[in-house]
């Protein structure tokens, strides 16, 4: 198994499906799974800490587990078929691992929220992992990526920045929220 990283989530050009890129440490492939926008939406609110009023689906099922004394150690994304991925959550309660069968946009939204390692099986790299430029793939230098030129003209604070992602978030324009993040840790990591 090999650990893997989110690099990110966007809309594919058809505009109705969701793709997250992994990415593995010294590994020049990446990745692609297609995930529905609910998981997409909420793989993306729990890594840049966003809020709902209520609980989403995944936030009530760690409630839930958590409060049953359980808590996801691991998740793998284990084979692919028929161009269908499928993966397993591993769940820790009273020292013991139950191994569980899920989606692979459930396994990482869950992995999110439990701050678990996410791993996929070789052979599905080998497979389906491709070599994307750098500027999609995770090998640029951390905040080199260009924010939107809208952007650009306007000098961001990092305050407008930020509303601006929450706003993208909203409008759920998530390949525009990835750049404005990234201009985001740019800013932070100058200052």
């Amino acid at each position: 198994m090999l650990p893997v990283d989110i690099v990110n989530i966007f809309l594919t050009t058809k505009g109705d499906e969701f793709v997250i890129l992994l990415h593995g440490p010294g590994d020049r492939r990446t990745l692609p799974i297609s995930i529905g926008q609910l998981e997409a939406q909420s793989i993306f609110i729990q890594l840049y800490h966003y809020s709902f009023p209520r609980p989403l689906t995944h936030d009530l099922f760690k409630s839930v587990l958590e409060r049953f004394g359980g808590k996801v150690v691991k998740v793998e994304i284990t084979e692919i078929a028929d161009n269908t991925f499928y993966a397993h959550l591993f769940i820790e309660k009273d020292g013991e691992i139950i191994e569980m069968d899920s989606r692979p946009s459930d396994a990482i939204a869950l992995a999110v929220r439990f701050s678990a390692p996410i791993f996929v099986a070789e052979a599905i790299m080998e497979k389906s992992g491709i070599i994307l430029p750098d500027e999609l793939s995770g090998n640029t230098p951390p905040g080199s990526a260009a924010i939107p030129a809208a952007e650009e003209a306007e000098a961001p604070t990092l305050d407008s920045l930020k509303a601006k992602l929450a706003k993208a978030i909203q409008e759920e324009r998530y390949e525009d929220a990835a750049r404005l993040r990234d201009a985001i840790n740019k800013l932070t990591k100058s200052n």
